[in-house]
């Protein structure tokens, strides 16, 4: 290996072969996979010395296995959250860390409309209760899940791209959208013709669906805990296809069991996978208690997922690492204040 040459390793051994990365990032850029399974920590020293740029989907990339890389410079994490990713670690070491801000942007937004969809209209709901050896009668069920599109407001929290295309999806179902997120410009809100408001506080106050699409940063782990669910109107329902830490689920919890919140639909947990003990909300709802029957709707994070946006992740990470490491560009770098 020469000392010009440039080293980049995709931990994980995503892919059967490397013709791609090889394409993308160009002859002068050696290409390195690992067959990682818990961890960085499962690969060796000598590895993480030749590396220079870094690509990982699932993997969390701490402070302590940054410590083992010498001559990394670029992080891209796969994906649109960064949390996973110890940037002041990384900052520390003047090392740029980069996202993947345009790929599943449609598949998470339709996600989240689904969601809010299948609940709203009882879709939900009849499938529960028509399954099993005790079905419910056969005809309608009175529930407060149950509204028009029109008569509702869909909220939305964190107008970025995806929580830009939810609302467009939203508009067109039928419902008023608002949104709060105070790092949008002025105008943004005419630009989709629907409404700003001007606090969080205003937004749940007139949200019949609340959908979160904000990232996980230190000013918004736990921004939606039980004094925020209950400023929501009676019958809410609660969409989380962001990240889980954001939402207090013990919290979501409550306010389903009381009968504030009719429904919840939520694509992400606050740990992920759960492990024992896992939240009171989970086990009553792998349970099958009959007071969540209908109610509730939990995926395992897979609102991206589509074989065109698995595509989309692969390209466009190489295309952010050949800009950043390569050509020594600032695509989706991520500001190390970001948070």
């Amino acid at each position: 290996m020469s000392a010009g040459t440039l080293t980049v390793l995709e931990p994980e051994g995503l892919y059967p072969d490397t013709r791609l990365e090889q394409e993308v990032l160009g002859p002068g850029v050696r290409i390195l996979q690992g067959n990682a399974r818990t961890g960085l920590a499962d690969l060796p020293d000598a590895l993480l010395a030749e590396v220079d740029g870094l690509m990982t989907l699932r993997m969390p990339v701490p402070a302590a296995q940054i410590a083992r890389f010498p001559r990394l410079k670029v992080v891209i994490r796969m994906g649109v959250g960064y949390d996973r990713v110890d940037r002041a670690a990384c900052a520390a070491r003047g090392i740029k860390v980069c996202n993947v801000p345009d790929y599943g942007t449609q598949e998470v937004a339709e996600f989240a409309v689904l969601l809010a969809l299948s609940l709203r209209r009882g879709l939900i709901l009849y499938h529960d209760t028509q399954r099993g050896p005790d079905p419910a009668r056969w005809g309608v069920m009175p529930s407060p899940l149950h509204r028009r599109q029109e008569a509702q407001t869909f909220g939305i929290l964190g107008l970025g791209r995806i929580g830009s295309a939810a609302a467009l999806r939203a508009k067109a179902f039928g419902y008023r959208v608002a949104f709060f997120d105070p790092f949008i410009p002025n105008g943004w809100d005419r630009a989709l013709g629907i409404a700003r408001t001007r606090t969080l506080e205003e937004l749940l106050a007139k949200s019949d669906v609340l959908s979160i699409h904000a990232p996980l940063t230190r000013g918004t782990r736990g921004l939606i805990g039980e004094r925020e669910l209950r400023l929501l109107p009676p019958n809410a329902v609660v969409v989380n296809t962001a990240r889980g830490p954001i939402l207090d689920i013990d919290a979501l919890e409550r306010c389903l069991r009381d009968g504030h919140l009719a429904g919840a639909g939520l694509d992400v947990l606050p740990e992920e996978p759960p492990r024992d003990p896992v939240p009171a909300l989970l086990r009553a709802y792998r349970a099958g208690e009959a007071w969540l029957r209908g109610r509730l709707v939990i995926t395992p994070h897979i609102a991206f997922h589509t074989p065109e946006a698995w595509d989309d992740i692969r390209l466009k990470s190489l295309e952010t690492m050949r800009d950043v490491l390569v050509e020594g560009k600032a695509t989706n770098v991520i500001p190390p204040d970001a948070d």
